[in-house]
């Protein structure tokens, strides 16, 4: 099985992930950022890859390390779930619509990280989560996982909207780049011969 364990405990988060890369869908989550958890959720829920995350934070400061160590541990755990990467599609992309809004996410499984972020987010909160950290998770999840992430924001009003498309864009393109290519499933997908 294609599953990962990721402890991470630093001075100002302690935090816990697993990770099934062949799962369901499954999830519990708890970040103590009410819509983190529910970002992390569909996340789960759409790429089909079950996710455990608990986090203890420095909440009491501020949302930035419990954001970025989150982003970090779920990035690495993929990365760890992947291993040599034989096999997997590698490449992933979504259009992802949510009422008047609309996302597109494309990655590559490269070990090249890297993040385009084209998302305004006019507002300065979503729930109590500041909406600034939304592209630092991404980015802090990119370079973990060692992934090439772009993620557009093409047309959208509502805030809670368009961070779910990201989201839910990013499942769907994940869950197509680390399926099994059934015609390639003894190779790595590069000409390189490894990623």
């Amino acid at each position: 099985m294609r599953t990962a364990s990721i402890t991470r405990n630093t001075s100002e988060t302690a935090i816990a992930v697993e990770l099934n890369l062949d799962g369901t869908g499954a999830y519990s989550v708890a970040t103590g950022i009410g819509f983190l958890d529910h970002m992390l959720e569909q996340l789960s829920r759409h790429s089909l890859i079950d996710l455990t995350v608990k986090i203890d934070g420095d909440l009491h400061i501020d949302q930035h390390h419990t954001t970025e160590d989150s982003g970090i541990a779920i990035g690495e755990a993929l990365a760890k779930a992947l291993g040599d990467k034989k096999g997997i599609t590698r490449y992933g992309h979504a259009y992802a619509p949510m009422d008047e809004t609309l996302t597109r996410v494309a990655l590559d499984i490269s070990g090249r990280p890297w993040t385009v972020w084209k998302v305004d987010l006019k507002g300065p909160r979503l729930g109590e989560w500041d909406t600034e950290l939304i592209e630092h998770w991404f980015q802090s999840f990119a370079q973990a996982a060692g992934i090439t992430l772009h993620v557009e924001n093409l047309y959208g009003t509502n805030q809670h909207h368009i961070v779910e498309s990201c989201y839910k864009g990013l499942a769907r393109a994940l869950r197509t780049a680390v399926e099994i290519d059934p015609r390639k499933a003894d190779s790595i997908p590069s000409t390189k011969g490894m990623l």
